[in-house]
């Protein structure tokens, strides 16, 4: 396919075929040029959208998927050993090569605080080692999904070559997995215990149905949760199920010490008051391994019984004032709350959660309300809230609540239903989505994940280099959906969709160093390749097409690694000192001392933890957040909406109080046919509080703070023990939970707004 010619036409174009004025003509022939044009017209001139529906209904052969993983688990045990592995003369290429890092050791820092993981001989991965893992582990899962699924041969030499691009593009960083795949891919994880849920960001789950089976959007949530996914859900299911009162004598069940038996008890516990006649639960939780032990497959230390006695109580307590009548909309949330208080506490440190509701929903409205449900304060935080906005509605209300702490946020379900890229033209091709995900750049059904990708246009030279980026990007992501995971619904639905997220970072670094007319032309040739893309890979693999391909995701540590904005977001400022929280006994910290850095002990948890200051400039020319306005942050998510991202945009619009906040009802109305989601945060001075993670600097201070600072080697992760960042954290201070936001970590996480 060649798509040149359509990369620039506009949606309707209708001009004639000069494209300059034509003189003065009779009225019987203006008149003519003036009627509609002919049903042959349209069938000549197509549109880029048209285009790429017909290449969406494009048939071929699909395998039947299987069920469980044993296809990948059975093989890997018969050899013992890696099924696939770069060429050893192609990675002494790269044995003493210096990775990229950005910022001035900060993505060195992150690295080797987040993703370098222990080695079979004790030491910790160094940037090359954890590349080769995860490459590797790509290429292993293609070669035994076609040896065993699809029952066809492998060309290794073809493979390796890929291998060999992929490695090269992601050791310079060019395109980045996830940090779940950064952390989980080519580990036992996947290899040993098959749980590819682990490899996916985010996912959605609908309560809309909970009359069928009550527990599992509740069980859902828990068990996806634990395994580092963010979940949303919806209120749909209020007053659908009605609650009873369990009936003595109580029941006893056995806690089991897996991640299943924490997810079971859940399910027991709510089936005692969601099914009739059930009997009350009492719990053991003598099984549970006591506080402190470490966990081996996700890392850090295990919390004991405590945090999953308290979700049982307080659940139960949430129950009880809700028997004899339906489970109200509260009730959904405050459950939905709890899991994810327990999660934290339970050592997966920190969920993301976001809660959908309808618009004109008062209770739902006043669920952050502190004063009207006090009750909520201890919990409330664990989920951004936002309404199914529906467009032509009156924004003024939610934009006041807006204005206060930056709640609600907006989704417009109708638009993620009807529209791929918005671009004028409804394709409907994702009518059954039911929601998003906790950021907002998917759009998801129910019981279905998503793998997202990000790449870095402004760390490629020209179009050509992006394109064969996108190539490994898209690759990457397909993979990911051959892995099969263990809800059978969530199945069924990523099979049928194949769902990924090619995201695109240092959007604010591309503008400013290219211009916003390049980035375009990028955005829309990039579009079209992976989209030619997804069908060779999809024929080859003998799956459907992705119902959607590219995203915007907000980022997190996955742009500090490599010195990208995150996302959409223009930064803080040009010039700002980042502050990282870790473990005391982090054994980097003697290194980065010397190095120059600034270390000193966290303010309220000095006996545990450290901060690292971390002097930033993020480029010449770069505006900082304050500098744009409103507006200008609007138009880009919706400039990224029409252009790039059939899933969607996950922006969050900074906002001034005073001179703003009094626009963005107005503003909403004019982006309600442009936008499928988007989120406000008001722009306040921070700075009373001590050790905020961003503190914007001027130039000089910058050049002062870097004066003493000299590079550390870039093998300095030699010796680290494995996931130290989740020892002792700052589990106790939520002041700085903001600090690795966003769904692109070994877990997902979200700011907290309170």
């Amino acid at each position: 396919f060649f798509f040149g010619p359509l990369l620039t036409m506009p949606l309707t174009e209708v001009t004639n075929n000069s494209g300059v004025s034509s003189p003065q003509k009779s009225g019987a022939k203006r008149e003519r040029e003036m009627a509609p044009p002919s049903p042959n017209f349209w069938k000549k001139r197509r549109t880029d959208s048209m285009v790429l529906e017909e290449m969406a209904d494009e048939k071929h052969d699909l395998v039947t998927p299987p069920e469980t993983m044993d296809w990948l688990i059975d093989a890997i045990k018969a050899k013992g050993d890696k099924l696939f592995k770069l060429d050893d003369e192609f990675m002494t290429n790269f044995k003493d090569a210096e990775p990229p890092f950005g910022f001035n050791g900060l993505g060195q820092l992150v690295y080797a605080r987040t993703y370098s993981r222990i080695k079979p001989d004790g030491t910790n991965e160094k940037w090359v080692d954890t590349i080769q893992r995860v490459v590797e582990g790509v290429f292993e899962v293609q070669k035994v999904y076609c040896t065993e699924v699809l029952k066809t041969s492998w060309d290794e030499t073809k493979a390796q070559t890929a291998a060999q691009d992929m490695f090269d593009r992601m050791f310079h960083m060019k395109f980045l997995p996830p940090g779940r795949g950064l952390w989980a891919m080519g580990t036992s994880i996947v290899r040993d215990k098959g749980l590819g849920a682990a490899l996916n960001n985010c996912a959605f789950v609908s309560t809309e149905d909970v009359t069928k089976d009550p527990a599992r959007p509740f069980v859902f949530l828990m068990d996806a949760s634990m395994l580092g996914v963010g979940v949303g859900f919806d209120t749909e299911g209020a007053g659908k199920l009605m609650v009873h009162q369990p009936k003595e004598p109580k029941a006893t069940h056995v806690v089991g010490d897996t991640r299943e038996g924490w997810v079971e008890s859940l399910r027991v516990l709510l089936n005692s008051y969601f099914v009739e006649g059930s009997s009350k639960t009492e719990f053991d939780y003598s099984q549970i391994r006591p506080a402190g032990l470490p966990l081996k497959t996700f890392g850090g230390f295990s919390s004991g019984a405590d945090p999953l006695k308290d979700m049982h109580e307080r659940i139960c307590g949430v129950l009880e004032k809700n028997v004899g009548s339906t489970m109200t909309v509260t009730t959904i949330v405050d459950i939905m709350n709890l899991i994810g208080k327990c999660v934290v506490a339970g050592n997966v440190r920190r969920t993301a959660e976001i809660a959908f509701g309808n618009a004109n929903c008062e209770e739902f409205l006043n669920l952050k309300n502190y004063e009207a449900n006090p009750h909520r304060a201890e919990y409330g935080w664990t989920s951004n809230n936002s309404v199914f906005a529906e467009v032509g509605m009156d924004y003024v209300l939610a934009s006041e609540n807006i204005q206060k702490n930056g709640e609600p946020g907006f989704a417009w379900l109708d638009n993620m239903q009807s529209f791929s890229r918005m671009r004028g033209r409804p394709d409907h091709r994702d009518h059954k989505v039911k929601g998003g995900n906790p950021c907002l750049e998917q759009s998801l059904e129910s019981m279905e994940l998503c793998c997202l990708v990000e790449t870095f246009p402004n760390h490629h030279e020209d179009l050509e280099d992006f394109k064969k980026t996108l190539d490994m990007a898209i690759l990457y992501a397909k993979t990911v959906t051959l892995i099969t995971v263990h809800w059978p619904a969530t199945r069924e639905v990523m099979y049928r969709n194949r769902r990924i997220g090619c995201s695109v970072s240092g959007i604010a670094q591309f503008i400013t160093s290219k211009g916003l007319h390049t980035l375009q032309k990028w955005l829309e040739a990039g579009y079209f390749h992976l989209f030619q893309e997804d069908r060779k890979i999809s024929k080859f693999f003998k799956v459907p097409n992705s119902v959607k391909l590219t995203s915007v995701k907000p980022s997190g540590t996955i742009s500090l690694l490599c010195g990208a904005t995150p996302g959409v977001h223009y930064p803080e400022s040009r010039f700002y000192i980042r502050r990282v929280r870790m473990a005391k006994n982090f054994p980097m910290l003697q290194k980065l001392k010397e190095a120059g850095y600034t270390v000193e002990p966290a303010v309220g948890s000095e006996e545990s933890t450290v901060v690292v200051e971390v002097p930033v400039d993020v480029g010449n020319g770069i505006r900082g957040v304050a500098e744009v306005s409103m507006w200008e942050q609007l138009c880009l998510a919706a400039f990224m909406q029409r252009h790039w991202a059939d899933n969607q945009v996950s922006a969050t619009v900074t906002f001034d109080p005073e001179k703003e906040g009094p626009q963005i009802a107005h503003a909403l109305q004019y982006f309600q046919y442009q936008l499928k989601g988007i989120s406000f945060l008001p722009r306040h001075d921070f700075g009373a509080f001590p050790q905020m993670p961003y503190e914007a600097i001027d130039e000089e201070k910058y050049k002062k703070e870097l004066a003493h600072i000299t590079a550390l080697p870039f093998a300095d992760t030699d010796g680290l023990p494995p996931r130290t960042r989740s020892t002792i954290q700052d589990q106790e201070d939520t002041t700085h939970k903001m600090e690795d936001a966003f769904c692109d970590g070994d877990k997902c996480i979200m700011p907290t707004r309170k």
